[in-house]
């Protein structure tokens, strides 16, 4: 199965406490905030996505406990400069809004807005972000 494919199966059989943070998350009900939900990156599919903050939020059950290539993966996300917040499903199903609060304040503290001044060149942020 290719990794696209693989996303589709993943959105259509999330776990209950995939399904509670998903509510939240969706259709910009946290802080007007777009995220992804089973979003591919490299070679990766990672639970939830904001990709202007460049934060990856994972809903971990017990199979996960320790594993090598978790750490290897998180190692993989941060050297590209993503931030990983990593939550227990027990932790999102009996305190969601204390999870909701750490994503929240997570994103704000990472997105960078667009500079509000203008450069006096006229070139502002948008020559930095490799537009002309």
């Amino acid at each position: 199965m290719n990794q696209l494919a693989q996303a589709r199966h993943l959105r259509k059989n999330m776990t209950e406490a995939e399904r509670l943070l998903w509510r939240h998350l969706r259709a910009h009900r946290l802080c007007g905030e777009k995220f992804r939900r089973q979003h591919p990156i490299g070679p990766y599919i990672v639970d939830f996505m904001h990709c202007g903050a460049r934060v990856v939020i994972e809903a971990d059950g017990g199979h996960h406990n320790g594993r090598a290539s978790e750490a290897a993966r998180d190692a993989w996300f941060q050297h590209r400069g993503h931030t990983v917040l990593r939550f227990w499903n027990n932790e999102i199903l009996q305190n969601v809004d204390g999870v909701l609060e750490v994503i929240s304040a997570t994103v704000s503290q990472t997105t960078r807005p667009l500079s509000p001044n203008p450069s006096p060149s006229g070139s502002g942020e948008a020559k930095h972000l490799g537009f002309s």
